[in-house]
C-alpha cells in the first residue's frame, strides 16, 4: 500500500501531498544514519531558567544527542534530578535559579557555564525565559556558543499570549480571540463580551515565575468566579482572557519544527494529544504522531511569515464547528514531548537543530507515523480520572482500540534507567497522598492562585483545560 506524506517542494512551503511508498531494503540502503552524519567535537548546552527538576524534555534532549555520542551538558537544579542522573549525560552542571534574577545575572551565569564547557557549544533552551534570554543576548552569547539566530525581540512576542494574538491577526492565522486588561473592571468588561466561561492566562513569560496571575491556565465559568479570582490579587496582573474552544467540539493537535535557514535543513512534525493531565489541561499525558499535512503547511508559512527561525512547539486547536485550527499556544523552544516525533532516518528537532549549526543539515525523510507517547506517571492518574469522569470527552484513538501503534516512554529505557528511578523517589509518597485524593474525590480542583507544583506531579495542578 502507499501513503500519504508531504514534501517540500522549492519554494520552501510542505507543498501538496504525494505518495510515498512504505520503506523497503532499497530503501533502508539508500539512507545515511544520522549518527554517520553529527560532529561529535561540538558539545551541547541546556539551558533553564527556573525551578522544574522533573522535567522529561530535557532527558530526552540528553538521551537524543548524547546516544550519538556528542557530550551534553545541561543546567540542574541539583544533582539527583531525573537529567542529572541519565547515562548519556556528560556533566550536570548545578545552578539552581528562579526567573526573579536579572537578565544580567543569568547572562554572566551562562558565560561561565561556557568556560567551564571549554568549547563553544550548540545552547539549547528548555523553557521560554531561556529562549528570551539567548535570543535578546545572543551577541554576548554568541562568543561562547553557536546560536540559531532569530531576531531579538521575536521570542518574547511569540511567547506572549497577547503578542501571539496580534501576529495570528496581522497574518491571517486563526486563533481563539484574546484580550488585555489592564484593570479589573476592564477585566469584567472583557469576560462578558467574549462570553463565560472563559480562560484565564498569565501574558509574559517572565512574569509567570515572579508575579503570576494564575498558577496556570485556568477556566472561569462565571462573573462570581472571575471577582473570586480578582479579589485576591494585591494590584493588577499581567493576564489575558481568552475564549475558551469547548472539548466537546474541539480536537488538540501539537507541531514540533525545527527552522533553519534553508529548507533542507527544517524539519516539521505533527501529532494529536489524546490524554491530559489533569483530564483535558494543558499537560500532556498520552500522545500519538499523525501526520497532517495542512497542520504542517499552517505552521510552515506562520514561521516563514513572522521569520522565526530555531525549534518550536506550537499547540493547535481544531474547531469541528468550521473546521479550522486554531493556534493556542506559540513556544520558542524545545517541547517536552518533542522525543514522540522523529523522521524514519531518525532526525528530531533537537538532531536537527544540532546538525544545522554544525554544517551538516541534510534533507530529511518523512515522520515516524503512529508513534504513541506515553509520560508514564501522568498517563496512569489520566487514564482513571478520564474513565471517573462521568460522560468525559475522550479524544479518538485514547484507548487504542481501533490502532495500536509503537509506544515510546518518556522516562523508562532500558538503556537508561536511572531518570525513570529518579522520578520515582522525588515524587512518592507525597503524590500518592495527593493522587489518592484526586481519585476519590475528582471535581476538586487545584486552587488557581496557589504556589504551582512541579508541571510534571500527577497531582491537579491546572484549575482547567489549557488550550
Amino acid at each position: 500500500m502507499q501513503r500519504l506524506t508531504t514534501r517540500p517542494n522549492a519554494s520552501g512551503s510542505v507543498g501538496a501531498l504525494t505518495p510515498v511508498l512504505p520503506a523497503t531494503a532499497q530503501r533502508r540502503g539508500q539512507r545515511q544514519s544520522v549518527a554517520r552524519d553529527v560532529d561529535r567535537d561540538v558539545p551541547t548546552l541546556l539551558l533553564k531558567v527556573g525551578h522544574y527538576p522533573i522535567h522529561h524534555g530535557s532527558v530526552g534532549a540528553v538521551r537524543s544527542l548524547g546516544s550519538l555520542g556528542i557530550d551534553v551538558y545541561a543546567v540542574t537544579e541539583d544533582r539527583f534530578t531525573p537529567t542529572a542522573l541519565s547515562r548519556h549525560l556528560k556533566r550536570a552542571l548545578v545552578w539552581p535559579t528562579t526567573g526573579a534574577e536579572d537578565a544580567g545575572e543569568l547572562l554572566a551565569g551562562v558565560m561561565r557555564l561556557g568556560e567551564r564547557i571549554g568549547k563553544r557549544a550548540v545552547l539549547v533552551p528548555t523553557d521560554d525565559e531561556a529562549a528570551l534570554l539567548v535570543a535578546e543576548h545572543a551577541d554576548v552569547l554568541e562568543r561562547r556558543f553557536i546560536l540559531r539566530d532569530v531576531a531579538p525581540g521575536l521570542p518574547r512576542e511569540l511567547a506572549s499570549k497577547s503578542g501571539l494574538a496580534e501576529l495570528c491577526a496581522s497574518h491571517g492565522v486563526a486563533a481563539p480571540r484574546c484580550l488585555t486588561p489592564y484593570s479589573v473592571e476592564e477585566l469584567r468588561t472583557m469576560a462578558a463580551e467574549i462570553g463565560f466561561p472563559v480562560v484565564l492566562k498569565n501574558d509574559q513569560a517572565w512574569l509567570r515565575l515572579t508575579k503570576p496571575a494564575v498558577a496556570s491556565t485556568t477556566l472561569v465559568s462565571d462573573m462570581a468566579e472571575l471577582e473570586h479570582l480578582a479579589a485576591r490579587w494585591p494590584s493588577m496582573p499581567s493576564v489575558v482572557v481568552q475564549e475558551y474552544l469547548n472539548r466537546d467540539y474541539a480536537e488538540d493537535w501539537i507541531v514540533h519544527i525545527y527552522v533553519g535557514n534553508e529548507p533542507e535543513s527544517r524539519v516539521v512534525f505533527t501529532g494529536i494529544k489524546l490524554r491530559s493531565w489533569p483530564p483535558h489541561a494543558g499537560v500532556t499525558a498520552v500522545a500519538r504522531s499523525v501526520w497532517n499535512g495542512d497542520l504542517a503547511n499552517r505552521a510552515v508559512e506562520f514561521c516563514s511569515a513572522v521569520g522565526f527561525r530555531g525549534i518550536a512547539d506550537l499547540d493547535w486547536r481544531l474547531d469541528a464547528r468550521d473546521g479550522v485550527f486554531r493556534l493556542l499556544d506559540f513556544n520558542p523552544r524545545i517541547g517536552a514531548q518533542f522525543q514522540m516525533f522523529e523522521t524514519e532516518d531518525g532526525v528530531d528537532v533537537v538532531r536537527a537543530l544540532h546538525l544545522d549549526l554544525t554544517g551538516r543539515a541534510r534533507p530529511t525523510l518523512p515522520q515516524v507515523e503512529g508513534r504513541r507517547f506515553v509520560i508514564e506517571h501522568l498517563a496512569a492518574p489520566a487514564a482513571l480520572a478520564y474513565r471517573q469522569m462521568s460522560g468525559a470527552h475522550r479524544s479518538a484513538g485514547a484507548n487504542g482500540t481501533a490502532f495500536r501503534p509503537r509506544t515510546k516512554r518518556a522516562w523508562s529505557s532500558v538503556d537508561d534507567p536511572l531518570p525513570a528511578l529518579a522520578v520515582a523517589v522525588r515524587l512518592g509518597v507525597p503524590a500518592t497522598r495527593r493522587l489518592t485524593t484526586m481519585i476519590v474525590r475528582p471535581h476538586v480542583h487545584a486552587d488557581p492562585l496557589s504556589p504551582p507544583p512541579d508541571v510534571n506531579s500527577p497531582v491537579p495542578q491546572r484549575a482547567a483545560s489549557d488550550q
